[in-house]
């Protein structure tokens, strides 16, 4: 790693190795923020490798017990990798520890692994084959955990992850259940900032809604927001509306241990205007969703829909979930479900 550090910024220098055999070099900056976003990722030509750079530190972040918000860093790489490689994402996780002085390493590291866990520290493999000796490599034969550099003991099962279902309807053949995953890990004592709440991929109005809703419903719990390090996830892209907090607002209570947990899925439509009385208030789309909830639901499963939505409940809806073995029930509040 080369590092230069001033009253200003500080600089960490990591690198990986690529399918044709050519170095990638990865380049972390740490600057005042100063409002901007706290992690700002370029790869040349690249904008969704870019995207998923800045995912990938993110998620990674999840398993650190302390959140510091009053810095940007700025990761970029010299070269774009293919679309399907992955090794680089280890690198970009070293280089964002070692800027942000959590992580020392060795001068010229050339390290190579990625992961689908990042949020809990783990390191599932690395695709390259021939790799260099003295080469750092992710994987059950390598780097295992994120906590083995620092001498640390592997955090993955102190991390609880959630998930419910909401309808995601688009009007077309595309409708269908989407997923919202909450991670959380107990932040140090004393720590309170929102931002502690990350949600990879979304852009920043949505991210702040996000926020929003789980402040709101965290207060309603009574529970000083917030104590956890808190990363959110969804199954798919490009959301648009506000229909996916109830279940988003359920994964987490689920996660923190505050709500019941069905046998199957727990699938949920409905927003509120006042999630720190608890309130849920109706969504648009009745019908569709219904019609999409009776296709989808299967047994074991959950169904919570707004009281609003009550009386308009189609007919026959309940019966069929019934005989599928699935449950409904229409709320006005969360925590009297």
């Amino acid at each position: 790693m080369s590092e230069q550090v001033n009253d200003q910024m500080s600089e960490a220098v990591c690198r990986s190795l690529l399918a044709d055999g050519g170095i990638v070099t990865i380049t972390a900056t740490r600057r005042p923020r100063g409002g901007r976003a706290d992690i700002k990722c370029s790869a040349p030509g690249a904008p969704a490798i870019a995207a998923r750079m800045q995912e990938v530190a993110r998620l990674a972040r999840h398993t650190e017990a302390r959140h510091d918000s009053r810095d940007q860093v700025v990761i970029s790489m010299d070269r774009a990798p293919g679309a399907q490689e992955r090794d680089w994402e280890l690198a970009v996780v070293l280089a964002d520890r070692a800027v942000r002085g959590l992580l020392p390493l060795r001068p010229h590291t050339l390290a190579l692994g990625w992961s689908e866990q990042w949020q809990r520290g783990r390191i599932d493999g690395h695709d390259t084959k021939n790799a260099p000796a003295g080469a750092l490599l992710g994987g059950p034969q390598g780097l295992r955990h994120l906590g083995a550099l620092t001498g640390q003991p592997d955090v993955a099962d102190a991390v609880s992850n959630a998930r419910a279902w909401f309808p995601l309807h688009s009007g077309g053949i595309n409708d269908s259940l989407c997923w919202v995953e909450v991670s959380v890990y107990p932040l140090d004592a004393g720590t309170a900032d929102d931002e502690a709440i990350a949600v990879p991929g979304l852009d920043s109005a949505r991210q702040h809604a996000v926020r929003q809703a789980l402040a709101g419903a965290r207060h309603f719990d009574g529970e000083s927001a917030p104590r956890w390090r808190t990363t959110v996830r969804f199954g798919q892209d490009g959301l648009h509306g506000n229909s996916y907090e109830l279940a988003l607002v359920l994964a987490d209570r689920m996660a923190r241990g505050r709500e019941f947990v069905p046998r199957g899925r727990i699938i949920a439509s409905g927003c509120s205007s006042a999630w720190h009385a608890g309130q849920v208030d109706s969504v648009e789309g009745l019908a569709p969703k219904c019609a999409l909830i009776e296709r989808e639901a299967a047994a074991g499963d959950r169904v919570l829909l707004p009281r609003a939505w009550e009386a308009g409940l189609p007919a026959g809806l309940r019966d069929a979930l019934r005989a599928r073995g699935a449950s409904l029930a229409c709320v006005e509040r969360i925590g009297i479900i």
